[in-house]
């Protein structure tokens, strides 16, 4: 039985348009120019700030950060980022009593933001919160604490194979691989994805009747 459903942020609950976006305008190139490169470094398994690295290398994506918010650039985030799915999902599943949480790789700043949309989930937290992100077992440990549920009955959602699906799995969660994004939609079809995912799905509202007791 689950009694704990955990979300990845990016792509899973938010659309990372307006991310790449003022990542271009921040560093002066066209945003096709950063989209075609975050296609090929998904193409490559690659870690999504490989892409900065190709427009500027040796960039310190940190202090780029820092640098953003200084000038009012920084991250923005709001109801427009949601995919339609996300507030009926979420809500379905608190009437299970099931636990919510969402915990992904984003910054402390993502997080506040993130808790600004009070969404209908029991904890939001982001890696740059707890200090240890993704695929890091550490992460999950934390993202099972924080369902306050055994991992067996704790399902991780997700659209990143190397980052949701297979650390997950690793760390004894339930898995659900949604189809969505880049990754998502990449690696739909992936041998070690269909033999390790407890679910694929192509709608976050799936899941309330996957896993209705």
């Amino acid at each position: 039985m689950i009694r704990a459903v955990i979300f990845d942020v990016g792509e899973t609950l938010t659309r990372d348009d307006r991310y790449w976006a003022t990542w271009a305008d921040w560093l002066d190139i066209p945003r096709h120019t950063v989209s075609a490169l975050v296609g090929a470094v998904v193409a490559r398994g690659q870690d999504n700030a490989d892409a900065l690295r190709l427009v500027r290398p040796g960039i310190d994506i940190p202090a780029e950060y820092a640098a953003r918010e200084a000038a009012g650039r920084g991250e923005q985030l709001d109801d427009s980022d949601l995919y339609d799915d996300v507030r009926p999902a979420l809500a379905a599943l608190r009437a299970l009593d099931v636990r919510v949480v969402i915990a992904g790789n984003q910054t402390t700043r993502a997080g506040e933001l993130l808790r600004s949309l009070d969404l209908p989930a029991d904890v939001v937290a982001t890696s740059g919160e707890w200090g240890v992100a993704k695929p890091q077992p550490e992460f999950f440990q934390r993202a099972v604490e924080a369902g306050q549920a055994a991992p067996g009955e704790t399902l991780y959602v997700g659209d990143h194979p190397a980052n949701d699906v297979m650390p997950a799995a690793a760390a004894g969660l339930r898995t659900a691989h949604l189809r969505r994004g880049p990754w998502g939609h990449l690696w739909a079809d992936d041998p070690d994805v269909a033999a390790t995912a407890d679910w694929r799905i192509d709608s976050l509202t799936e899941l309330a009747a996957l896993i209705r007791p």
